[in-house]
């Protein structure tokens, strides 16, 4: 039976070379975006390698909860139907806001970095435990470092900076990551973290020139961080994909769960605060909220 796998966010960049060496190690990807030119262009350069297995794109704003809903149905009964496996859901989708957004009424580095993740990954939990063994991976970022570690809502108290923003809800992701990790721990579903350290992407790509992304306090060294943070964020995307690869792949971590793979693709401990129990029930009890959702 043929493994499969679910790359989100895997038209370009690191998504798209995360799903390219998924299939090179010869699962049938599928690619999840919102273009269907670049969803097209995607799948003709996955099959332009030859893999065991066509690729396949399929439309999704994984910006809005309700279509993350109907694609997490889709893929549930596709594979209900079919009988094969989900093997693999990678949850690459990731964003920077410059400036402050709302979607569905919530601020949108939350729901494009953590709710959307989260409600994909919830939704198709059983499905994954019907074709266990098999993995999420999540993609996590240094960022988490600069987060606020407050989650009695969807955003901190204060005025809004893009780059800590982003930052918090990646922490919000990989405490998720590792509750969800010992939630499921025995099941069969294995739950990892990947650090894809960096890459020149579309998020990074201008983002960072804007000084008014960090706190007024980070605002003069910002330009030294920056091009401390921009030299980390210049290298290929192949290269940042590699830690995803590993962790949705490794034959080595079979049967582990909870483990954050770094970037240069060897289990690194985790970021303290991503494992304090406290945040890890805040961010629970926020993410259910916002999603109606109810952990077993």
């Amino acid at each position: 039976m043929r493994k499969t796998a679910v790359v989100t966010a895997g038209t370009g960049g690191i998504g798209l070379e995360t799903a390219l060496g998924l299939a090179a190690a010869g699962y049938a990807v599928t690619v999840v975006g919102r273009s269907a030119d670049r969803g097209g262009r995607a799948v003709e350069r996955i099959d332009a390698t030859r893999p065991a297995h066509p690729a396949r794109f399929v439309a999704a704003d994984l910006s809005s909860l309700p279509q993350v809903r109907a694609l997490a149905g889709r893929f549930a009964a596709e594979h209900a139907a079919s009988g094969e496996p989900l093997t693999v859901l990678v949850n690459n989708v990731g964003a920077m806001f410059p400036e402050r957004r709302v979607l569905d009424g919530v601020e949108a580095s939350f729901v494009v970095n953590h709710l959307s993740p989260y409600l994909l990954t919830e939704l198709l939990l059983p499905t994954l435990a019907a074709g266990a063994p098999s993995r999420v991976v999540n993609v996590t970022s240094a960022a988490v470092g600069l987060a606020k570690r407050t989650f009695e809502a969807a955003e901190p108290p204060g005025g809004y900076y893009g780059f800590h923003w982003y930052g918090r809800a990646k922490l919000a992701n990989l405490a998720y990551t590792l509750d969800l990790a010992a939630r499921l721990d025995g099941t069969g579903v294995s739950v990892f973290a990947a650090d894809p350290g960096g890459a020149a992407t579309e998020m990074t790509d201008g983002t960072l020139t804007d000084p008014r992304i960090v706190s007024p306090a980070l605002r003069l060294l910002w330009p030294l961080v920056r091009r401390k943070f921009e030299r980390s964020t210049s290298g290929p995307a192949a290269v940042a994909a590699r830690p995803s690869i590993v962790a949705a792949t490794d034959e080595g971590l079979a049967g582990r769960t909870g483990v954050v793979i770094g970037a240069d693709t060897r289990p690194v401990a985790p970021f303290r605060a991503a494992t304090d129990p406290r945040i890890a029930a805040a961010v629970r009890r926020l993410s259910e909220a916002h999603t109606l959702l109810e952990s077993p």
